[in-house]
């Protein structure tokens, strides 16, 4: 879900100052806390990355998903190994 936020600019004599606020729902969800540094990364002119050099650890109520590594070429289904004649269109003789 994404949270929608206006970009502000400040006039100041010396210099623009350009403001992008953080919803508070996002703030408490990311556990930030008060006056922590962040780094901006632009990706391109659509996407800024906000990243947090001293983020608190995670606490997972679960482990995450990994898929299991599968061997390349080979199917799950014994339906459509080499051997099955249908599946290989060449009678299961080994032509082609």
């Amino acid at each position: 879900m994404g949270y929608p936020t206006k970009v502000q600019r400040i006039n100041r004599q010396k210099s623009d100052q350009w403001y992008i606020n953080l919803p508070a729902a996002l703030a408490r969800a990311m556990e930030f806390a008060r006056s922590e540094t962040v780094e901006w990364f632009v990706e391109d002119k659509e996407t800024l990355v906000l990243h947090r050099p001293e983020a608190p650890q995670r606490k997972l109520k679960k482990t995450p998903y990994r898929p299991s590594p599968e061997k390349s070429g080979r199917s799950s289904n014994p339906a459509a190994t080499p051997s099955d004649k249908s599946a290989t269109g060449d009678g299961g003789n080994g032509s082609s």
